[in-house]
């Protein structure tokens, strides 16, 4: 050991020198930075006015203060009276494909299909759509496979402007190739483009 140190001792001595060099320069303690201001501070004791203000100061004119405008009260007008009593909101009933017999059979078929469909199927078999997506389309009327399957560019920018923040993911997940997919129930095909179904 002590052969190799007096071989060579002229290394160890330069290792040792930048060791030292650096160990200065990361331990001194006058290493902050100072700021220096050269602008005097307007309210400094001794310190000249701002000159921004002087000119005002000096030109002695008096701005005139803005007048005072305050808004007429509103006075109660006597043809109004107050109503004698309140009238309660009616509930609305939904209808019924009996009470749509006269307006035609394709609207009492789409009333019908719209709700024993909307009520069997899962919106978050769609990928992309997960249970606070599902209760958000549910708010929307949007129940099933079908419906989705069913829009078209207006109806998709109409319910993507209601999503709030998961604007976007109808068409970034094509959720309506998805939802022909599985309105038809083609499993295989779903699955071979989209993949497992969970």
């Amino acid at each position: 050991m002590i052969e190799m140190i007096e071989a060579n001792w002229p290394l160890l001595l330069v290792a040792f020198l930048i060791g030292l060099a650096l160990a200065f320069f990361l331990f001194r303690t006058n290493r902050r930075t100072r700021v220096t201001d050269n602008t005097g501070d307007v309210l400094d004791e001794g310190a000249s006015p701002a000159a921004r203000n002087q000119t005002l100061i000096d030109s002695g004119q008096v701005v005139p203060a803005p007048p005072e405008s305050r808004a007429p009260a509103p006075q109660a007008s006597p043809e109004i009276k107050p109503a004698d009593r309140v009238q309660a909101p009616q509930p609305v009933v939904p209808p019924t494909p009996a009470g749509l017999a006269g307006t035609g059979a394709a609207v009492a078929s789409a009333a019908t299909s719209a709700t024993t469909q909307g009520s069997s199927d899962d919106l978050t078999r769609i990928k992309g759509v997960g249970p606070k997506l599902a209760a958000r389309l549910d708010e929307l009327g949007v129940t099933g496979f079908e419906q989705i399957a069913a829009w078209d560019e207006a109806e998709i920018d109409r319910v993507d402007a209601e999503l709030g923040r998961f604007q976007g993911r109808i068409r970034r997940d094509n959720w309506v190739e998805q939802a022909r997919f599985l309105a038809n129930g083609d499993t295989s095909g779903y699955e071979g483009r989209f993949g497992k179904l969970d």
